[in-house]
């Protein structure tokens, strides 16, 4: 994690005035984002697409570039999340996860935006918006919260990223998001903890 991020996530950590921990915003940032939220090459948001969200949400779209994604490559996430935004572009925004922590859409009156343009708008602005929106999904989540403060890391990768989150890691051959989220967290505060 580079020091310039490590220095807005302590600005939004005491503006917000939550007792989580530093060291558990880092070890999540890095985990769900790999520490950034802009893509390197485009300076585009980073998006995760799901077509599964844009079918419920729009039923009645048409098949096209949105219904064969199911690829992790910014480039084909974003030509899927085009697609779809030409069907029907408030689905599609609510169909996507997007920036730093990677929330959801259709998340967006939990943050207290206006509407998911809104909340987009304002995650193309600063990587620090990204950093506040998620101290306040993980305030507006009590279970999560608390999974938190206990170092519970099975709990807190299933209420972020699901409860197929372990098979999903076997799928593809990666380690899994409680493991990787206990190890980074150890990392950050500096001993074995949790």
């Amino acid at each position: 994690m580079t020091p310039q991020l490590t220095k807005i996530i302590k600005s939004a950590l005491q503006k917000t005035g939550t007792d989580i921990e530093l060291a558990m915003m880092q070890a999540f940032i890095e985990v769900e984002s790999g520490g950034r939220g802009f893509d390197k090459n485009t300076g585009k948001i980073l998006i995760q697409f799901e077509p599964h969200w844009f079918k419920r949400k729009a039923p009645y779209a048409p098949s096209g570039e949105w219904s064969v994604n199911k690829v992790d490559v910014q480039s084909k996430e974003w030509l899927a999340f085009n697609d779809a935004f030409h069907k029907d572009p408030n689905a599609a925004m609510e169909s996507t996860s997007i920036g730093l922590p990677q929330i959801m859409g259709f998340h967006w009156k939990r943050l207290g935006y206006e509407s998911v343009g809104h909340m987009w708008d304002d995650f193309k602005e600063s990587t620090e918006n990204h950093v506040a929106a998620l101290i306040t999904f993980i305030e507006t989540d009590r279970r999560l919260k608390q999974a938190m403060i206990d170092k519970d890391w099975h709990m807190i990768a299933y209420i972020y990223n699901g409860s197929g989150y372990m098979n999903i890691a076997h799928k593809y051959g990666r380690e899994p998001y409680n493991i990787s989220l206990k190890k980074a967290y150890e990392r950050y505060s500096g001993g074995s903890n949790g």
